[in-house]
């Protein structure tokens, strides 16, 4: 592997990625190691404990334990440490984890949502940051996805001044990225990689761009 260069180095971003209900599964390293390998620096917060999961009975029963307001408090307390300028990924469970610390840390960079937007009104924000770019990621075939909470948040991104993308996968269910679950679809994972990580290398221009404009 060539070395970066100093304009390569440039374009790289630090990002969280909030595994899924289903813990951080080895799924959740492999993809944040690919886009290490492309450069950025990555955080795979772990808010299980250790504890993962393939059952989806077993799944909701974590939840139930949990509670989602304790999940949030932990994917918070993640990142206390790190610096503002992140850019935040996740998968499911995981995104609402992400959409909720873009909308309302300072100095957030972007989210990357997979299979993940809530209704803006159950994560308690109500105006999307100016500068924080957004691209979500569904199977069509997602049982649980909700096209009208996706065009709600694309709507608030879009009306801070904010790009928001869109992307839909000919996948089987709602976890396609995973190899050890049954919504898996290695071509559309891939695909899915290959986005996000053109995301990743483009949000300077789209924050240097924007800024140019309001200037």
């Amino acid at each position: 592997m060539r070395a970066l260069s100093q304009h390569d180095k440039k374009h790289m971003e630090e990002v969280v990625v909030y595994h899924s209900a289903y813990g951080l599964r080895p799924a959740v390293i492999d993809f944040a190691d690919k886009l290490r390998m492309a450069g950025h620096t990555v955080h795979t917060p772990d808010l299980y404990d250790g504890e993962v999961f393939t059952d989806r009975n077993d799944v909701v029963r974590k939840i139930q334990e949990l509670g989602f307001d304790k999940l949030l408090e932990r994917a918070v307390a993640a990142v206390e440490r790190l610096p503002h300028t992140l850019v935040y990924a996740g998968f499911s469970n995981g995104g609402a984890c992400a959409e909720l610390l873009a909308a309302t840390r300072p100095g957030a960079r972007g989210a990357i949502l997979m299979h993940a937007p809530l209704m803006v009104r159950e994560l308690g924000w109500k105006v999307w940051p100016s500068n924080v770019h957004v691209q979500v990621h569904f199977a069509d075939k997602d049982p649980i996805r909700n096209q009208a909470v996706v065009d709600a948040l694309g709507a608030k991104v879009r009306q801070s001044g904010s790009s928001f993308e869109q992307f839909d996968y000919d996948a089987p269910g709602h976890l396609f990225a995973d190899p050890n679950l049954p919504a898996y679809d290695a071509n559309a994972a891939e695909l899915m990689t290959t986005r996000v990580l053109a995301f990743l290398g483009g949000i300077g221009s789209l924050v240097a761009d924007k800024s140019t404009r309001e200037s």
